[in-house]
């Protein structure tokens, strides 16, 4: 069992408590395949035999995963829990005030031995940088959006930073070693994870085990634009509704960074995905969400307690944008004879460099 211990995790069953404390869990108890509501680790079955298991889908024959917040036997699936809906703040002090002290609660309770932070300069990274004495890495292409908002962030907080300058040579071998290790090969998983898997390479390069990250932030607080607008990209009507909505999509994208980032040889440590944070945050209405177009409005808010103003305000790209790797993938697929009329050129790009 991964994230808590097996009796913590029957107490959870017991008491019908999706967010007993921690970060999430995943694993067998009692001859059960057990995955936490948010589904924050990875958890995966043979297809056909749910006795054969594993945290990584590289190690079995036709994995399958195990949905978040379920139980998985021999007779198939169980849900354990929902994602709580609790009564929403009234007043914003005490919003801001309550998710300060969960982010403090959470980054206090994270070791640092053998612990490097991934920093891209936008709020969540800086957030979860501030509470730790070790470097921060940011990898993108020379000239990148991410590597100087990282620099004039790192310079703000008088912090050590480290650059990863990605190069064409650099995407080429890791695009086949990240795709095998995600079991993805789609465009966009593979853009997403490449960055993060040569900032994880290059601190374990270094001499960290471990590799902290800002992720789970904009699925919690709103910090997509589907979710201020609410629009055709999510089923829900309301800011509050589109945010859970988006909550749920974190056991699609979270072990997709998980894999990238053991693939790499680091341990992910994720702090603003502690069961303190995710609390506070589902007690948020859509005005503390989204506050006059901004988005992650009690989130800033809080930030400032522990970073610049400048730094807990500003927006930030999406990372495959922000770090040029989205385009130089698309240059690599097209220079490689797949062509932007093609359908999904470079998801096609990326599969002929696995086989």
């Amino acid at each position: 069992m991964r994230g808590r211990s097996p009796d913590a995790v029957r107490r959870a069953i017991e008491t019908n408590d999706p967010l007993p404390g921690g970060g999430g869990f995943a694993g067998e108890v009692d001859e059960s395949l057990v995955r936490d509501v948010l589904g924050r680790y990875p958890l995966f079955s043979e297809e056909d035999d749910a006795t054969t298991w594993s945290h990584d889908p590289t190690d079995l024959d036709v994995p399958d995963p195990v949905p978040a917040g379920h139980a998985r036997t021999g007779e198939g699936d169980e849900r354990l829990w929902d994602l709580p809906d609790p009564s929403p703040f009234e007043d914003e002090e005490s919003a801001v005030s309550a998710v300060r002290t969960a982010i403090e609660g959470s980054l206090g309770a994270v070791s640092t031995d053998g612990l490097a932070v991934a920093f891209s300069g936008g709020v969540d990274s800086a957030v979860v940088g501030s509470a730790f004495d070790c470097p921060l890495y940011v990898a993108g292409y020379s000239g990148s959006h991410d590597v100087a908002a990282a620099r004039t962030a790192a310079d703000l907080m008088d912090r050590d930073l480290r650059v990863v300058e990605i190069t064409h040579e650099d995407i080429e071998r890791a695009v086949p070693e990240v795709g095998r290790a995600i079991g993805r090969t789609n465009a966009m998983d593979v853009q997403i994870a490449l960055p993060l898997y040569l900032t994880a390479e290059r601190a374990r390069a270094d001499g960290y085990e471990r590799l902290a990250v800002g992720q789970g932030a904009d699925e919690l607080f709103g910090g997509y634009e589907k979710v201020a607008r609410a629009d055709h990209r999510v089923e829900a009507e309301t800011v509050r509704g589109a945010a859970r909505e988006t909550i749920r999509t974190l056991s699609e994208q979270l072990p997709r960074d998980a894999l990238t980032l053991r693939a790499a040889g680091v341990e992910p440590v994720a702090p603003l995905l502690d069961d303190r944070i995710v609390r506070e945050a589902l007690r948020l209405p859509g005005p503390m969400l989204v506050s006059d177009g901004v988005r992650k409005w009690t989130f800033r808010r809080a930030a400032r307690e522990f970073v610049p103003d400048e730094i807990a305000m500003r927006d930030k790209k999406a990372v495959q944008y922000g770090s040029l790797v989205a385009r130089e993938l698309d240059r690599l697929a097209r220079q490689a004879g797949y062509k932007r009329r093609m359908d999904d050129h470079v998801t096609k790009y990326v599969r002929s460099r696995l086989e």
